[in-house]
């Protein structure tokens, strides 16, 4: 215990010297105080690396040393209030009554519409599009031909969709994705980037009809869950496993990134993957009550930036 406290003082006061040399203003001088700083922690670590030869070599050859952990942005995160702790109690009951709990127990098939910004300039935000179409079974595009968006939404309430995914472009290239559900929300806006389109992916499998698998990773907090459902409702609840097809968001950092495999089984203990594509990067900026209203809509949710990312180690879903 001595030892430690007494190598934590020797890091402590290492940390105040490197703060000290900072400050001094003489060039030269500063120089030269670095290099006698940087050959004093070279003659500390091989103090250490003896230290820990001699430990091996007292305790013969069963001896392993303890395996330091990596430090990590994710395994230093900062403790969230609203994290979820395996099968909470409260976030079930949540579940089976929130605006996606029909999508869940089968009462309702999701029939996805997919449309742009009222007038798409790019080609490749179409091709984008195309993609997804691929992805999400029961889908469709209607082109918009600058028809207001809450006459998109009453039109699709009365086809019986169940969400609308409204895919937004700037400077020739898709931007972002609004996801709003139907009939009463909510709509989630994501900032949309490192978008890779399926035939630019190398040796990229062919998507099949079969309807795949979803693999939520990672979505720890409520709002994390909440986001995790959401994206969650546009597919089927009900896959084809035979078509060996799955589906993963897998959130890191706040960043959700998207990709679409097939496996195949090599033998009992090994799986091959097969990337299919398109691959993307969702970054949630808000949750907005009921369907998209750019003008008079209540937010749940929104990503201030200044104010929420001040710190590295805090993530939100």
């Amino acid at each position: 215990m001595a030892d430690s406290d007494e190598e934590k003082h020797e890091v402590i006061e290492r940390k105040q010297r490197t703060r000290d040399l900072s400050l001094i203003k003489n060039k030269i001088r500063r120089n030269e105080l670095y290099r006698e700083e940087k050959q004093l922690k070279s003659k500390e670590k091989k103090k250490e690396r003896a230290k820990r030869k001699r430990e091996r070599q007292e305790a013969g050859e069963d001896y392993e040393p303890p395996k330091r952990a990596q430090k990590t942005l994710d395994n230093m995160r900062v403790k969230d209030n609203t994290m979820v702790e395996g099968e909470d109690e409260e976030v079930l009951q949540d579940a089976m009554t929130d605006e996606f709990a029909s999508t869940f127990t089968g009462e309702k098939i999701p029939k996805v519409l997919f449309t742009t910004s009222t007038r798409p300039k790019c080609h490749e935000t179409m091709m984008f599009i195309k993609d997804l179409l691929s992805v999400i079974p029961n889908s469709e595009y209607k082109y918009r031909k600058g028809v207001d968006f809450k006459e998109v939404v009453k039109q699709a309430k009365e086809k019986d969709y169940t969400s609308i995914v409204v895919v937004n472009e700037d400077q020739k290239k898709a931007n972002a994705l609004v996801v709003s559900h139907l009939p009463d929300g909510p709509t989630l806006h994501f900032k949309l980037s490192s978008s890779k389109r399926s035939w630019k992916i190398k040796n990229h499998g062919k998507a099949s009809s079969h309807r795949p698998e979803l693999v939520l990773n990672n979505f720890n907090t409520r709002l994390g869950h909440t986001v995790g459902r959401s994206l969650a409702s546009i597919f089927p609840y009900n896959p084809q496993f035979q078509g060996r097809r799955v589906v993963t968001f897998h959130n890191q950092r706040d960043f959700i990134f998207f990709r679409q495999h097939r496996y195949i089984f090599k033998n009992k203990k090994k799986v091959g993957l097969q990337e299919i594509g398109p691959r993307f990067t969702l970054k949630l900026r808000s949750i907005q009550k009921g369907t998209f209203d750019s003008k008079f809509g209540e937010y749940e949710w929104i990503h201030k930036r200044h104010e929420m990312d001040s710190s590295r180690r805090k993530f939100h879903l």
